[in-house]
C-alpha cells in the first residue's frame, strides 16, 4: 500500500491588523519518500508588537533546521525534543542580546508524519486534531488552566476551580526559560488512509467541535478544508478574534505516487529589522532543496499577555498569563488533588482609609417643668482648666512637598504614601523570582512623584565632581536621568540627606511594589491588561519615540499620585538580588544579604515588552554600570 500525504496551510489576522502566528511545512527525504514524510510546525506568538512575531518565527525556523539536520532519526521523540529545546534556547539567546524582546514567547505544536506513523511534541494550548470517520479527537495535551482541570477530572481527582483564574490561562509556554510542561509522544500513533490531521492555533476555538467536524468533513481536500474553517471563523464576527492558523494533512492511499522533491513552506512574518538571529544555535548543513517563503507584512502591534484575570475574559476567550507548571507535578502526585492552594485569589487591596467612628443615638427626654428645674450651682473663684496642648499633625497621604537644599533651591517633588498591607509577588509559575507570594505591611513613607530628571541629578553631580550623564539630545529639565549606576543613585540619596537633613534613600523592593500597585492587586495599577496609551514601552502603543524615554509625568498618575511606575525607565531599588522571596522580610524593609553585585530594578522601560511592566515583575543588573533605560526614583522617611 502506497501512502501519500497531501497538505495545505493558511492563516488570518482576525480582528487584529498584525500576525503573531507562524507555521512551516517541510517534506523530508528523497523521491517517493518525500511524498509520505512531512514535518509541520505551528507557533502562536505572544509578547506584543514585534516580540510575538519574532518568537513564533524564530521557533519555527530553529525547530525546522534542527530536526531536518537530525533526519533520518532512529529516535524520533528524542529528535523532536532536541529541536524543541534548541528552539526555546534561541528565544533565550535573543532576549539576552536584545533586551527589548524580554517577555516574548510562544506556544507551539509540531508533528512528524512518516507514512502512517505520527509523532508530535507541543507546549501550550495550540491544537493537534485527528478527524477520523466524522469523529474529532484532540491528540495533544492542553496546557491551559481549563485543560488541567479537565485532566484532573478524567483522573478522578476533581479540583474546585479558582474563580480568579481564566480557563484559557496558560500553564506552560516557550519563553526561553525552563519549559514547565512538554507533551511528547513517546510512541508513534498509527494513522489510516482517509485520516485528516488539523494543526492549528487556538484562534480556531471560536468554532465549536460540531462546526469543525462539519466544515472539515465536507471538504474534499486540505486546501478546501483550511479555507472553509478560516472563512467560518471570520464569519463568526468575534469582536476580538485572535490570529488563526490551520494546517491540514490528509493521509491518502495511492497506487502510484509520483516522486516529489523536498520542499519547505513557511508563513508568518519575517524578523523585524535590527533583531539578531538567535545565537549559539548550531548551524546545520543547508539542504539545497529547502526554501523559506515568508508571507508579506510588517511588524505587528501588541498582543495581550495573560495574567490572572479579575475581570470578565474578553470575547475571544484568549488566555493571557503563564500559570503553574512545576507545581502541577506536585499536585498530580497528591492523592485526591490537594487543592489548588498556589492560586489563592488575589483580594483587592484598596488604599488605606480612615473609618469614621459610629455615632450612638442619645436618649430623648421631655424637658422638666419649670418648678422642678434645679437652681444652677455657681462656682466661686474656680479657675478654668487649660486646654491640652494640640498634637502636632502627622503626614497626610497624598500630601506633596519639596525639601530645601543647603546649596539653594529645592529637591525633587515628593508625595506621601499611606501605610498599608498588600500581597507581594506574582502568580506566574514560570517566574520563580516573583514567588512565593506573601503578605507585607509597609509603614507610611514618601517617594518622588516623578522619576528623577537629568537636571535634578546634575545639581548633585556638579556639587560632587561627578560626570554628567549623557542625554542623547534630550531635554535635561523634563527627561528622566539615565546612564547612572546603582552606585551613582545611592550616592545621590546620601547627598540629598546631607543637603536637607532628612532621610533620603532608594526605596526597598517591597516599598516599590506597594507604591506601584497603588491599592490594586492586578497586573498594572489600572487593570489586568496593558491597554493603550497607559505607559511607554516596546508594545504599549503610546505613539512615542520607541528608542528613548518620554517626558516625566507624560501619562496619568496612579491613585497614589505617582507617575511612570510602569514603563518609561526602569528604576533602581535598594535591595541586593535574591532569586526568590523565601525568607523575605514582611515589614517593608530592605532585604539584606543576597548577591549585592546584582541590584534589583523595577518597573520596566520604554525598551521592554509590556510583561516587564507588571507591578510584580523584577529584574537584576550589575550595580556598577549605567544603562540607557534605567533611572532613579527616590524614597524618604517621614
Amino acid at each position: 500500500m502506497a501512502i501519500k500525504l497531501e497538505l495545505f496551510g493558511n492563516q488570518i489576522d482576525g480582528a487584529r491588523d498584525y500576525q503573531e502566528d507562524a507555521f512551516m511545512t517541510t517534506r523530508l527525504g528523497e523521491g517517493e519518500e518525500s511524498n509520505a514524510t512531512v514535518l509541520v510546525i505551528m507557533a502562536d506568538g505572544m509578547g506584543g508588537h514585534a516580540a510575538g512575531n519574532v518568537a513564533s518565527n524564530m521557533v519555527t525556523t530553529t525547530f525546522n533546521r534542527t530536526f531536518a539536520g537530525l533526519y533520518p532519526a532512529d529516535d524520533v521523540p528524542g529528535a523532536l525534543k532536541q529541536a524543541l529545546l534548541k528552539a526555546n534556547d534561541s528565544i533565550r539567546q535573543s532576549v539576552r542580546e536584545t533586551p527589548g524582546l524580554k517577555g516574548m514567547g510562544c506556544t507551539m505544536v509540531s508533528v512528524f508524519v512518516q507514512g502512517t506513523k505520527l509523532w508530535w511534541v507541543s507546549v501550550g494550548d495550540s491544537h493537534l486534531y485527528l478527524l477520523r470517520e466524522r469523529s474529532l479527537n484532540k491528540l495533544n495535551a492542553d496546557h491551559s488552566y481549563g485543560g488541567y482541570l479537565q485532566r484532573m477530572r478524567e483522573q478522578g481527582m476533581a479540583i474546585e476551580p479558582d474563580t480568579n483564574l481564566s480557563p484559557n490561562m496558560l500553564m506552560s509556554a516557550m519563553i526561553g526559560d525552563e519549559i514547565a510542561e512538554i507533551d511528547l509522544s513517546s510512541e508513534s500513533l498509527d494513522l489510516q488512509p482517509g485520516d485528516r490531521l488539523l494543526i492549528c492555533s487556538d484562534g480556531l476555538d471560536t468554532l465549536g467541535q460540531g462546526s469543525v467536524i462539519q466544515y472539515s468533513s465536507w471538504a474534499e481536500n486540505p486546501r478546501d478544508c483550511v479555507n472553509a474553517l478560516l472563512e467560518a471563523v471570520e464569519s463568526a464576527g468575534q469582536a476580538k478574534q485572535d490570529n488563526t492558523t490551520v494546517v491540514c494533512v490528509d493521509v491518502v492511499e495511492e497506487a502510484d505516487v509520483p516522486a516529489k522533491k523536498a520542499e519547505t513552506v513557511a508563513k508568518g512574518r519575517l524578523l523585524p529589522e535590527g533583531v539578531p538571529e538567535p545565537a549559539n544555535v548550531p548551524e546545520l548543513e543547508p539542504d539545497p532543496e529547502l526554501t523559506l517563503v515568508p508571507a508579506p507584512g510588517g511588524p505587528p502591534p501588541p498582543r495581550e499577555v495573560a495574567s490572572a484575570p479579575e475581570e470578565e475574559e474578553d470575547e475571544s476567550g484568549r488566555r493571557r498569563g503563564l500559570v503553574v507548571g512545576i507545581v502541577l507535578v506536585l499536585l498530580l502526585a497528591v492523592a485526591g488533588g490537594a487543592g489548588w492552594y498556589f492560586f489563592q485569589g488575589q483580594e483587592q487591596q484598596p488604599a488605606p482609609t480612615v473609618a469614621e467612628a459610629p455615632t450612638v443615638d442619645e436618649p430623648i427626654t421631655e424637658p422638666a417643668p419649670p418648678e422642678m428645674v434645679p437652681e444652677p450651682e455657681v462656682a466661686v473663684d474656680e479657675e478654668e482648666p487649660e486646654p491640652p496642648p494640640a498634637e502636632e499633625a502627622g503626614p497626610v497621604p497624598g500630601d506633596v512637598f519639596r525639601d530645601a537644599l543647603e546649596v539653594g533651591g529645592q529637591g525633587p517633588e515628593m508625595v506621601v504614601i499611606p501605610r498599608g498591607s498588600f500581597t507581594m509577588g506574582g502568580r506566574l509559575p514560570l517566574k520563580p523570582e516573583e514567588q512565593p507570594r506573601y503578605e507585607v505591611t509597609v509603614p507610611a513613607f514618601a517617594v518622588s512623584r516623578y522619576e528623577v530628571t537629568f537636571a535634578e541629578y546634575d545639581r548633585f553631580a556638579r556639587a560632587t565632581g561627578r560626570r554628567l550623564p549623557p542625554d542623547d539630545g534630550l531635554d535635561r529639565e523634563t527627561r528622566p536621568v539615565t546612564g547612572v549606576s546603582w552606585d551613582d543613585a545611592y550616592a545621590y540619596t546620601n547627598w540629598l540627606s546631607k543637603q536637607t537633613g532628612e532621610r533620603y534613600r532608594l526605596p526597598s523592593e517591597a516599598e516599590w511594589e506597594y507604591m506601584a500597585r497603588a491599592g490594586s492587586s492586578r497586573e498594572y495599577w489600572w487593570g489586568r491588561d496593558i491597554g493603550r496609551e497607559n505607559a511607554h514601552c516596546f508594545d504599549c502603543e503610546s505613539g512615542l519615540h520607541p528608542r528613548q524615554p518620554a517626558k516625566v509625568g507624560f501619562f496619568e498618575a496612579s491613585p497614589f499620585g505617582v507617575y511612570d511606575t510602569a514603563g518609561n525607565v526602569a528604576e533602581w531599588v535598594r535591595d541586593c538580588w535574591h532569586p526568590d522571596y523565601r525568607g523575605a522580610p514582611t515589614d517593608g524593609s530592605v532585604w539584606e544579604g543576597g548577591d549585592c553585585t546584582q541590584r534589583v530594578v523595577r518597573g520596566g522601560s520604554y525598551s521592554n515588552a509590556s510583561s516587564a511592566l507588571r507591578s510584580a515583575a523584577r529584574d537584576k543588573l550589575p550595580g556598577n554600570k549605567g544603562y540607557d533605560n534605567v533611572g532613579i526614583r527616590l524614597a524618604r522617611g517621614l
